[in-house]
C-alpha cells in the first residue's frame, strides 16, 4: 500500500517562530499517521534548518517570496503539484493578513492554482486530514553543534541564557540601561551564575537581534561570569541555550526554538501578541504587563505610541515597565530554576493571569495547537 502523502505549505514572514510553528503542525500530522510522509513548504529566508532537525520532516521545499511583492509565476515549478492532501498557513487565507501583506496573498493564489490533490487542498487546522495535537517538540540538533556546546559550558552550574530583543526596531526592545538593571538583580540573586548572551548581528537577509555588539559587551560586562554565542551558527546558539536552566528575553520567535530543545523561556512579555506557543512539558513564565499603564497586544499594524525612554520606546518595554516587574523577572527565575516548575502549573498561571487582561475576551485568545483552551 502506498504511503498516504500531504504537504504543509507554511509560507508566512520569516521570524523563526513561524518555521518552529511549521514543524510543530507537521508533528501531528505524522503523529496522527506514522505512515503518511510529510513534507514543508517555508520560507527560503526563514530558519529551514528547523525542519531538518525534525525527522518527522520527510521533504523541505524553499520558496523565495517576500510579503510585500508579488511573486513570480514559477514560484512553485520545483515543488511537486500533486499530493493526496495539501495543508496551508490559514494566515494566508485571511483578508486582513492578505491586504497586509500583498506578497503572501499572491503566493497563496499561486500555489491554489499549482497543487493538485486525491483529497483536499485545505488549511492548517481544519477537520481533515487526520491530526494529533499537543505534542511536545523536540530538535535533534548536529552532534557537533551539542559537543561544541559542551565545551564552551562545561560543568552543572546555574546558567541563565539572555537575547535581550528580537529581530524588530530596536525600540520595541527594552533600553541598555533596563537590560543592565535586570541583568545586576539576576547576579545579586545567583552570584555565581553563569550568563549566556544569545544573538545574531550579522545582516544577511534573515532575521538578527537589533542591538549592537557595544551593548551585548556592556551587558557581559554586568555579571562577573558572561559568555558570548552571539554571531554563532543557529545549532550552537541553540546547543548553547539548551544547557543553560533558563532562556530570558522578550516575545521572539527564537525563544520557540529554544522551547523546543527542552530550555525553559521566562518572558518579558509585551508588544503586539501574548505568548502563543507553549511546547508540552517545558516550563515557562511570562512576566504580564499592565496594559493600562503600557498598552500592548494590539495586533498588526496598531502599535502604541513610543514613551521617551532614552530614545523613543515601546510603552511595554520601557523603564517604568522594567522597573516595575523587575521583583517579578527575579521571582519568575526563581520558580523556573527552582526544579519544581511543570508545564501543566505553568500553563494554568499563565491564563489565569492573562484572561483578566483580555476582559473576559477569550475569543482574542489563541494558541498553536488551542492548548491553551483546557486552561481558561
Amino acid at each position: 500500500m502506498v504511503a498516504e502523502s500531504m504537504l504543509v505549505n507554511f509560507v508566512y514572514c520569516h521570524p523563526v517562530g513561524h518555521a518552529v510553528e511549521a514543524v510543530q503542525y507537521c508533528l501531528g500530522y505524522k503523529l496522527a499517521d506514522p505512515t503518511r510522509r510529510v513534507g514543508l513548504v517555508l520560507k527560503a529566508n526563514t530558519a529551514v534548518d528547523l525542519a531538518r532537525w525534525c525527522p518527522h520532516v520527510d521533504d523541505l521545499y524553499t520558496v523565495d517570496v517576500d510579503v510585500f511583492g508579488q511573486p513570480t509565476d514559477d514560484v512553485l515549478a520545483h515543488v511537486p503539484a500533486d499530493w493526496d492532501w495539501v495543508v496551508d498557513d490559514p494566515r494566508g487565507h485571511q483578508p486582513f493578513q492578505r491586504d497586509f501583506f500583498p506578497g503572501l496573498a499572491g503566493y497563496y493564489d499561486i500555489a491554489a492554482a499549482h497543487f493538485r490533490t486525491t483529497g483536499e487542498h485545505l488549511v492548517v487546522g481544519a477537520p481533515r486530514p487526520s491530526y494529533r495535537a499537543g505534542n511536545r517538540l523536540d530538535l535533534a540538533l548536529p552532534d557537533d553543534a551539542t559537543a561544541w556546546a559542551e565545551e564552551l559550558l562545561p560543568g552543572d552550574r546555574t546558567t541563565i541564557a539572555v537575547m535581550p530583543g528580537g529581530s524588530g526596531p530596536r525600540w520595541r526592545y527594552p533600553s541598555l540601561d533596563s537590560w543592565l538593571r535586570v541583568l545586576r538583580a539576576l547576579a545579586d540573586r545567583w552570584p555565581d551564575a553563569r550568563f549566556v548572551l544569545v544573538g545574531k548581528l550579522a545582516d544577511d537577509g534573515r532575521t538578527s537581534t537589533t542591538f549592537t555588539r557595544d551593548e551585548f559587551d556592556a551587558m557581559a560586562r554586568a555579571v562577573p561570569d558572561a559568555v558570548g554565542a552571539v554571531d554563532v551558527p543557529l545549532a550552537r546558539q541553540l546547543a548553547a541555550v539548551q544547557r543553560c536552566g533558563v532562556f530570558l528575553a522578550p516575545h521572539t520567535g527564537f525563544a520557540f526554538a529554544c522551547m523546543a530543545v527542552g530550555t525553559p523561556w521566562l518572558a518579558i512579555a509585551g508588544n503586539d501578541w501574548a505568548e502563543y506557543y507553549f511546547n508540552p512539558g517545558v516550563p515557562f513564565y511570562s512576566v504580564l504587563p499592565d496594559l493600562e499603564r503600557f498598552p500592548c497586544y494590539v495586533m498588526l499594524g496598531n502599535n502604541p505610541e513610543p514613551v521617551q525612554d532614552d530614545g523613543p520606546r515601546s510603552p511595554s518595554m520601557s523603564a517604568e515597565r522594567i522597573d516595575g516587574d523587575l521583583d517579578e523577572i527575579v521571582r519568575g527565575a526563581e520558580w523556573l530554576l527552582g526544579g519544581q516548575a511543570d508545564f501543566d502549573t505553568a500553563m494554568r498561571d499563565h491564563f489565569a493571569r492573562l484572561e483578566p487582561l483580555f476582559a473576559g475576551r477569550t475569543d482574542a485568545m489563541f494558541s498553536v495547537d488551542n492548548l491553551h483552551l483546557r486552561y481558561l
